[in-house]
């Protein structure tokens, strides 16, 4: 069976930056962990934004400046990076919250073949759960999990109550 890990947009911005958060820093070496002693096909999300974010849909309603591409901020966080560097992976840019591109990208990945799928990173109440359940209606038939200790959402209460909505939608919280 092929296991593929989605690592969710582990960018500075929403790390320690512009959107960063005590939850999402402690979360950091849990995923650093994961990434390590994954083995499968490993597959990084970046959340991607250009300079008039603040004039796009998406800005007029969270109006903070985030992900700008090849910015300091849009960038991985360091430990993060070098875990990926070390393993190998496919990156996805995504200009929204859940990635279209994410599931054609899996499906190449794996072929024919039978295959899960994990998901950590952040925010889990609005990225996470975006991919997780896009995933999910991709790939109704197939495992998808979620690992609630590598991920963070914007507040404690959002994460749980994304973690209840994935869970409501047959998505596994590991």
């Amino acid at each position: 069976m092929k296991k593929i890990l989605v690592v969710v947009d582990m960018q500075n911005d929403f790390v320690d930056g512009a959107l960063g958060t005590a939850e999402a820093v402690a979360i950091v070496p849990q995923v650093v962990k994961e990434i390590s002693e994954f083995d499968g096909e490993i597959i990084a999300t970046f959340d991607t934004h250009s300079e008039n974010y603040l004039e796009t849909a998406e800005g007029k309603k969270l109006p903070v400046t985030h992900c700008v591409k090849d910015t300091k901020g849009w960038q991985l966080n360091s430990d993060v990076q070098a875990a990926l560097d070390k393993k190998g992976y496919k990156q996805v840019i995504k200009y929204t919250f859940g990635s279209t591109e994410l599931p054609e990208i899996i499906r190449e990945c794996v072929g024919t073949e039978d295959f899960e799928i994990e998901l950590i990173g952040l925010c889990t109440d609005i990225c996470v759960v975006s991919n997780a359940l896009l995933l999910k209606a991709n790939f109704y038939e197939n495992k998808i999990s979620v690992k609630a200790s590598c991920c963070a959402g914007v507040s404690p209460e959002t994460h749980n109550a994304a973690l209840d909505t994935m869970r409501c939608c047959q998505i596994d919280i590991v």
